[in-house]
């Protein structure tokens, strides 16, 4: 008899071994559907988490501590690195060093004024994904291709044309003047035609 958590798994999607499903904490979960939602309203909860107050972002322990509220109420390994292989991602082994420079990278560039608030944001933001620590959205979504279901009803296959996306950062260090940047908007527009 197949699990139905793990049906429908394809390459897009992270799979889960039977170890790392023990680490659910929910014991309603029996679906990818149901996983999807718990997650996604775990995701909510954290944004209003991270917005009650100022906070160090480019720290290894704010980016452990909002992993851990982000899928903490999902899963017990929450913010703490992967141990093992994904089909994206670096080595696990390699993840606490490669972050750490990512972070440290991301602090000289605010402090240096290095790139605009904005390419810095995505810079790391790109560096992260490469690296892979813990998990994402991404995967819930099987990268873009599978439509997701979120805790208000409305199905979504991660960014579509249309959407805003918005992003907002600030960087403090002992030292140094705060630097960060308010709303960066930017609309998802539908891709050329070819000609």
């Amino acid at each position: 008899m197949s699990d139905p958590l793990f049906e429908g798994d394809d390459d897009g999607n992270t799979p889960l071994e039977t170890e790392e499903r023990e680490q659910l904490i929910p014991s309603y979960i029996t679906t990818r559907a149901e996983l999807n939602e718990a997650e996604l309203a775990n995701i909510a909860d954290a944004v209003r988490w991270v917005g009650r107050r100022k906070r160090k972002v480019l720290d290894q322990g704010f980016m452990n501590d909002l992993h851990k509220q982000m899928y903490g109420d999902v899963w017990k390994w929450a913010g703490t690195y992967r141990t093992t292989a994904r089909n994206i991602g670096i080595d696990a082994y390699r993840i606490p060093v490669e972050y750490y420079q990512a972070i440290d990278d991301a602090k000289y560039w605010a402090e240096h004024s290095t790139f605009p608030p904005d390419e810095i944001a995505i810079r790391f933001s790109h560096r992260v994904v490469a690296i892979h620590p813990y998990g994402s959205l991404l995967e819930i979504s099987r990268s873009g291709q599978q439509p997701v279901t979120l805790p208000g009803g409305e199905t979504r296959a991660f960014l579509e044309d249309g959407d805003e996306v918005i992003m907002t950062a600030r960087a403090d260090a002992e030292g140094f003047v705060p630097i960060g940047f308010g709303n960066c908007r930017a609309v998802i527009l539908p891709a050329p035609e070819a000609s």
